[in-house]
This record gives structure tokens, sequence and C-alpha cells, in this order.
């Protein structure tokens, strides 16, 4: 019977593709109208369908005689939030002069000008990663950038990198808002970006690192759990955000694990005022990193990924594939330190660039398999505060 309601309804609405077709048989082989709403949440979470979409829904008997409706799909939090911004704001939106406490984290080969623009554009903070690259293309990419944005955005340095001095020196003469830092003490750097104006956001993986960027004159700091992609720390977010928070009296940002409202909102409780995500931008739109890389963070499972580079002392997450396997087992082998860096050497390049997925080195957060669809990022932005607002308004529900 529902194959032919189906068969029919596509004969007389062809303009609806296919999988918009929405069937649901519980287990007296009904389709119940009660079951109707899980059945398109579910769909919805998965990526099957988004706000706005015509659907065609098939079924009989139950609450629904036999027969077939169109529907435009809208969730609850829609009905709620449509037509106005989200209202939630945090002292770092008012410190920065942006509209949403949300950064997209700093990617070597991926978080270029084009991704930050849009980022910026959508209300949160872009950044543009310096990664391991000189004063020129750092000035490039900050070019790009402005050409898609008037709003503030920043750029990541990478403490470690050969070129630090000199795009330490360009982000003061561009005068970028914001600068945030990792892999290393940015303090040499400090005098020279609060001079050119620059607010500075080193990324911190303890409470000791904290109190230091505090004292050095951080504007805040980036509180990042193990559970992010890229080089990591020991401690979880969920740990070292609220340790954070009580130990300096600048504004912490947490990341690390944080891929919808539900972590934002979780974040704001540990006394975060903002967020920083990486792996979900990651599959923005606006991303040009190599399709095959977005299609690992999109076909991944909770358990996709994995941390190597213990040994080297410089812990890294990224996804399971046969590099990373290969890297884990030479790591415990009997070859020397300087034949496992030549190992990975170059292995992020393959994978963000030229899309190897056997030589690469897919970098990604454990949040990873909770993203299941690319998106522009003003959607991702606005989609994770209207989730993040529903959350905390019903913060109370459990007190009684």
């Amino acid at each position: 019977a529902n194959y032919r309601i189906i068969n029919e309804a596509r004969r007389r609405i062809p303009d609806i593709a296919p999988e918009k077709f929405c069937i649901n048989i519980d287990r007296y082989g009904n389709t119940s109208s009660a079951s109707v709403p899980i059945l398109l949440d579910e769909m919805n979470r998965a990526g099957k369908i988004k706000r706005g979409d015509l659907l065609v829904l098939a079924a009989f008997g139950g609450g629904l005689s036999a027969g077939a409706m169109i529907i435009r799909f809208y969730s609850m939090e829609d009905s709620e939030t449509e037509g106005r911004k989200t209202m939630i704001s945090t002292p770092i939106c008012d410190i920065l002069g942006i509209q949403y406490p949300i950064f997209q984290g700093g990617m070597a080969w991926i978080s270029d000008g084009k991704l930050a623009g849009a980022v910026s554009e959508a209300g949160g903070l872009g950044i543009i990663s310096a990664m391991n690259a000189n004063a020129d293309y750092l000035r490039g990419q900050i070019k790009i950038a402005r050409e898609l944005t008037d709003k503030p955005f920043g750029v990541n340095i990478m403490l470690m990198s050969p070129f630090a001095d000199e795009v330490a020196q360009v982000v003061a003469e561009e005068r970028v808002a914001v600068v945030t830092t990792g892999a290393g003490n940015p303090s040499k750097y400090m005098k020279q970006w609060l001079e050119a104006g620059i607010k500075v956001i080193p990324v911190v993986a303890s409470v000791s690192m904290a109190k230091l960027m505090q004292r050095v004159g951080a504007t805040a700091v980036i509180a990042e759990g193990g559970e992010s992609g890229g080089h990591v720390g020991e401690l979880t977010t969920m740990a070292l955000v609220p340790q954070v928070v009580s130990a300096v009296t600048i504004p912490v940002i947490a990341a690390g694990g944080i891929g919808d409202g539900r972590g934002v909102a979780a974040a704001f409780m540990l006394g975060a005022v903002g967020v920083q995500l990486g792996t979900r931008f990651l599959v923005a739109t606006e991303c040009g990193v190599h399709q095959n890389y977005k299609n690992k963070v999109l076909k991944a499972n909770d358990i996709a990924t994995m941390t190597t580079g213990k040994r080297l002392g410089h812990p890294v997450r990224s996804i399971k594939n046969p590099y990373t396997k290969e890297y884990f087992r030479l790591e415990y082998s009997g070859i020397s330190d300087e034949e496992l860096e030549a190992y990975g050497r170059g292995s992020l390049y393959r994978a963000a660039v030229e899309g190897d997925e056997k030589t690469g080195c897919f970098l990604a957060g454990q949040i990873a398999g909770m993203v299941n669809r690319e998106q522009p990022a003003k959607e991702i932005v606005e989609e994770i505060f209207r989730e993040a607002e529903t959350v905390l308004n019903g913060a109370t529900k459990w007190v009684k």
C-alpha cells in the first residue's frame, strides 16, 4: 500500500526529489502520526533534510489516513527563532566587535583568507593560519580576507614555525584585530603586538600557561582540550576549561570536542564566554581543503580518530587511515626519532592539498562523527547558536 501511495505521489508531484519522500513503518506495520516528528528529526540530524525542504509524507493507517501529504519542514527551534537573530552575546563579543562568540580555529593548509573572511562576515571570528608559511603568503591571505569582509578577523601563529619572527612582524604592520598562538610561548612578541593594538588570545592546554598568558597581557585565552584535532594536550575540555576559568580573570574560550549548540551551551556552563571550532568549519562550503579531506570527516564516526606522536612530545589527533596506523606502529618500533620525524614530514600537506588518503594525515577532532553535511559558514554559525539558545532556555528543566 505504501509503495502504491509513493508511486502515485511521485507521478503527481514530479518536482520533489525521491529522497524527500518519507515513510515510517512502526512495529505493527503502520505509520503512527506520533512517530512522524521523530522520523523528521532523525532525518534532519542525519543531514537528509534541512529547514524549508518540501517533503512528501506517505502513510496509511494509524493517525494518518491512507494517502500522502506535502509538508514543508521546520523544526521547533526554527519556529521559535524564525525572523530574528539569536540573543546570545557574551563579553568577548563586545571586546572583539563580533556578533557571535565563536572562533574558527586556525588549521594549517586549511584556514586561509577565504574561509576566515566567510566566518567573520557571518558574525564569528575567522582566523587565518600562518602555519609554516612566510610573510608574503600571510600578507596575501590577509588581503583576501579584507576583500571579503570589513569585520574583525584574526591570524593564528604557530610559534614553532621557522618564519614566526617575520609573520609576527606582518600582523603588527597589518594591524590585524586578533592574534591567536599555539605550539609555544608568545611572550617575546607581546609588547610588539599590544603596541599595534592587537588583541592577543593564546591557545593553552594547562592552568599554568593560562596564568602566564594573563601576566604578559593576553586579552583572553583559548583553553583547548585533547578532544580537538591537530596538536593536543593531556587534559580534556570538560576538565581543563573550569580549572582555567577559576585560575584567571580574563575571558576564557573553550575548544575541543565542540560541534553543535549543545557543546556551546556546555562550554558556557563551564564558565567559558565563547568557543573555538575547527572540525565543523573544515567542511564549510567556503573551505578550500581537498574534497577527500571533507569526505573523511563526513564519513567519520565517534571512534574514527586516534592520537599519534606522543613519543616526540607533540601528539596530534587525526582520522585513522593507513598512514596513521603505520606511524603508530613505527612510534613503538626501534627506529630513531629522526626517522620517525622524516616519516611524518609533509603528511598534512598531502592530506589537505593533494587529498592523498593513504599517505596523508587528516587532522580532525573527536566530534567528526557529529559532522554530516557541508554548509556555508553563515549557516553553520547561525544553526549552532539557534541550537545553543534552545538548550540554554531549557537548562533549568531538571531544577525543582
